[in-house]
């Protein structure tokens, strides 16, 4: 009698990715939170666009070698809800592009998450720097993508870092702040251009609560014209913890209605506050109707075992951000939240691409933790979406 390995190295090519489809319907099904809201009204159904091709070849390698449940995982993780990704297109093809995937969804009855990602001197030229050139080029760019997305439903994920990471943080900037002011002006342009789109809800960048204390990044989001957008996004591309993501989101828009009645948002609780006394302050101080408040979105493609914390005096450089060994994909998207401030959980950075070639302070060109050399930002990494799909928190199935 042959095993079940055997009889797939023996079934045909087609006949061994159907069986794989079929296998991972059945897997995910009942885990696929975002799939579920397709029963409920119209409009929260997340859009699931083709996945990165490495994830359809790794699974049929998978296949072959007859690990059909490592196969299934990678491609129930392809095949989840994620953002779409728009950067370094030119105007023509982004419009082409984003007018091709709000119809797409639109027959799936579903909304997209496009993540835009082309501001001038994104990432401080690091790791997925590029970009547009200058302010009016970028302008350009947001036009044709206002244009693609048209009455269509669509969630905007507005430049991850953009905010988190001004020029000026990075030492690029001059003495008078002239890239910073441009950062300002162009985050606005994309808000004012976007947000007014009939079925478009914008959300700018927070970094994540690792990063600013919430008195940090309200002056900048308010400084990007969130008072104009839905709202701010946050964890994109990192792995802290739903809880503290949920919390860094509610401190982060009770300050921002505490500051829209004319208080001071220096004055407002903080992440690292004992939570009963920043809920007492919340209490006494914030009073504005939840529907009137920003509203917010979260990055749980990679938080299922939350933060990596590099070993204490290992590297002068950990990089704690950059392919972490052992995390796991988080919770499935959904726009159930229970949360009135809280849209959407999110797959914004798409599990199993890399951050980038972490050397973590060495010479490389290996990465010290993984004994390999990362791939390039953006490009499917093997070894690190099968650790995604293992370390699932909850589990795929």
């Amino acid at each position: 009698m042959r095993t079940g390995a055997t009889l797939l190295r023996a079934l045909p090519f087609a006949c061994a990715a159907a069986l794989l489809l079929t296998v991972q319907a059945v897997a995910a099904g009942p885990a696929d939170t975002a799939r579920g809201d397709a029963a409920t009204a119209r409009g929260t159904r997340l859009y699931v666009p083709a996945a990165n091709p490495g994830a359809y070849s790794q699974s049929l390698d998978l296949l072959r070698d007859g690990r059909l449940r490592d196969a299934a995982g990678i491609l129930a993780m392809a095949r989840t809800p994620h953002a779409v990704w728009f950067g370094d297109q030119s105007p023509s093809v982004v419009e082409k592009e984003a007018a091709r995937i709000v119809r797409e969804a639109g027959r799936q009855d579903a909304v997209p998450v496009i993540a835009l990602y082309n501001v001038p001197g994104r990432d401080c030229a690091n790791y997925s720097g590029g970009g547009a050139s200058t302010t009016a080029e970028y302008r350009a760019w947001i036009d044709a993508v206002a244009r693609g997305i048209g009455r269509h439903d669509a969630l905007v994920v507005l430049e991850p870092d953009s905010l988190a990471l001004l020029p000026t943080d990075c030492g690029q900037d001059d003495a008078e702040g002239t890239k910073t002011e441009a950062r300002y002006t162009e985050v606005n342009y994309a808000v004012d251009t976007l947000e007014p789109l009939a079925r478009t809800k914008v959300y700018l960048d927070t970094g994540h609560q690792g990063w600013h204390s919430v008195n940090s990044i309200v002056p900048r989001l308010l400084e990007g014209g969130v008072e104009r957008a839905t709202g701010f996004f946050t964890n994109a591309s990192n792995y802290h913890t739903e809880d503290a993501n949920t919390w860094y989101g509610t401190l982060i828009s009770s300050c921002l209605a505490y500051a829209d009645k004319g208080g001071d948002s220096a004055d407002c609780p903080d992440q690292y506050w004992p939570r009963t006394d920043a809920q007492a302050w919340l209490d006494t101080h914030v009073d504005t109707d939840p529907a009137q408040m920003k509203h917010f979105v979260t990055d749980s493609s990679r938080n299922g075992r939350g933060t990596w914390t590099a070993p204490a005096g290992k590297y002068t450089d950990p990089q704690e951000w950059c392919n972490p060994p052992g995390r796991g994909l988080g919770a499935r998207p959904t726009t159930r939240t229970g949360d009135p401030l809280y849209d959407a959980r999110l797959w914004i950075k798409i599990p199993g691409e890399s951050d980038g070639l972490c050397l973590r302070g060495t010479e490389g060109p290996e990465d010290p933790e993984r004994g390999t050399v990362d791939p390039a930002a953006g490009s499917w990494f093997p070894q690190q979406a099968l650790e995604l799909v293992r370390s699932a928190e909850p589990p795929l199935f």
